[in-house]
């Protein structure tokens, strides 16, 4: 609606006309998305009308959220008042395009807490709960479900009304399927399939606004700070609380730690891209940073801005890979080459067209090369497309279909190879293995399996 507005010949000179149109335009827009019968037609008309100014929020400017938790995908989503963010880096959304149902009660505040359970009967089949004062909604796909709203006492017995935060716990992580609600100092583990109630008092503890688990850890958020915790018992170990922007969001003109390593270590938001260096220095890019490992020294992992070391680029990479100890950064429809050595020089000539280096037109997800062989395996999308690199000019001469829909990065090391989806990877032995292996390997944790921190 707001394209056809600023596009539409002939355009009404008269005040009083403009107004009306728009005033229709707008209408019939939010008419759309309050008659959405799904999430996608929500989002799509969420795309079609920006935010407001008076509606934009910068998460990264310290808040407190009122509750971070993922949905049935595993998407995270925090939310603040009558907005919400989808992921570590997305933008701020409206509460009401997705959940519309929230904010038709006007007898209820905001959400006390949320999270994602799976249903007793279908571990498939996973509930999204929110609770506002002593209510609870139960959506399944972004729909309500029916017969929601609902007593918060009604469909988890023993619970209080007026939370400040919920999170699941499954069996090997607490003793029985669980749900951890948190009020005050109070805390209340509810047994999911027993429906019984064990209440502690963790006054060690902070007071929980929001919870989350993540990676089979547990945080506890309180104003713009974190906290890890246990789940059964409330014991902390390490140096908290820590700087929610540091770590669970990406906000780049922020960082308190005055030693950028550790938060790009221990950071939750995925990488732009991985390579070695042809120089046994293992790189990982991520926003402004990346982070280099000296395996000829064994002194791990340290980050750098990229615009010290890379100044042509500055940030936010699509691939990069190495051959011929040279270093290929792509970015956009473009390609820089730069030389490993002490000092990274751009190579006379470049930046080059993407499709005029490698015979392949952007943008691309992943790139990488193994070993002293030729082929460079360049991924998009779900397609994996070979190109032989010793070839003039250069084109793909194969292509295979991936199991991932998508993927953040991928390198080739003596391990294998490196597959980067989120905040996890996976490991191949083979670029043949990867391309036609319809199982999935076990994922590892990329912060605390690759980069050893263990927040």
């Amino acid at each position: 609606m707001h394209t056809v507005l600023q596009s539409w010949p002939p355009r009404p000179r008269d005040p009083s006309t403009m107004l009306l149109l728009q005033t229709l335009c707008l209408g019939l827009t939010w008419a759309l998305c309050l008659a959405a019968p799904n999430h996608d037609l929500s989002r799509q008309v969420r795309e079609v009308l920006p935010l407001a100014l008076s509606d934009q929020v910068d998460r990264c400017e310290g808040i407190e959220f009122d509750a971070i938790a993922p949905d049935a995908k595993g998407i995270t989503f925090f939310y603040k008042g009558k907005h919400m963010w989808t992921g570590f880096h997305g933008p701020t959304e409206l509460l009401s395009t997705s959940y519309k149902e929230l904010e038709q009660h006007p007898l209820l505040g905001d959400i006390d807490a949320a999270l994602c359970l799976h249903h007793a009967d279908d571990a498939d089949h996973k509930h999204v709960f929110f609770f506002l004062d002593d209510k609870v909604f139960s959506y399944h796909d972004h729909t309500l479900e029916e017969g929601f709203p609902k007593d918060i006492s009604q469909v988890f017995p023993g619970i209080p009304s007026d939370l400040d935060a919920a999170v699941e716990c499954p069996k090997g992580e607490c003793v029985r399927d669980s749900v951890i609600f948190f009020k005050g100092s109070e805390v209340f583990h509810y047994d999911t399939y027993t429906k019984k109630v064990k209440t502690s008092q963790w006054t060690h503890f902070p007071n929980c606004t929001s919870a989350l688990r993540w990676l089979d850890h547990y945080y506890c958020f309180h104003g713009h700070q974190f906290t890890k915790f246990h789940p059964v018992t409330g014991s902390v170990t390490g140096t908290y609380p820590k700087d929610a922007r540091d770590f669970f969001m990406k906000c780049p003109n922020f960082g308190r730690l005055s030693n950028h390593t550790e938060r790009e270590r221990c950071s939750h938001v995925h990488l732009d891209a991985t390579a070695s260096d042809g120089l046994e220095r293992a790189l990982a890019f991520r926003g402004d940073y990346f982070l280099r490992e000296d395996e000829r020294t064994g002194d791990g992992w340290h980050a750098f801005p990229i615009a010290e070391y890379f100044k042509e680029v500055k940030s936010d990479l699509e691939a990069v890979f190495s051959y011929a100890s040279q270093l290929y950064l792509i970015k956009g429809d473009q390609v820089f080459l730069y030389s490993s050595g002490e000092k990274y020089e751009l190579v006379e000539g470049y930046p080059k067209p993407l499709k005029e280096v490698l015979g392949i037109e952007g943008p691309l997800d992943a790139a990488f090369v193994c070993g002293e062989y030729s082929v460079l395996h360049v991924v998009k999308g779900q397609q994996m497309f070979d190109i032989e690199l010793t070839a003039v000019p250069r084109a793909v001469v194969k292509e295979a279909k991936l199991p991932f829909a998508k993927l953040d990065a991928a390198m080739c090391g003596p391990d294998g190879i490196k597959v980067f989806v989120d905040a996890e990877y996976f490991q191949y032995a083979t670029p043949m293995l990867l391309a036609y292996s319809r199982i999935r390997p076990e994922p590892h944790k990329m912060s605390l399996d690759m980069f050893g921190c263990d927040h």
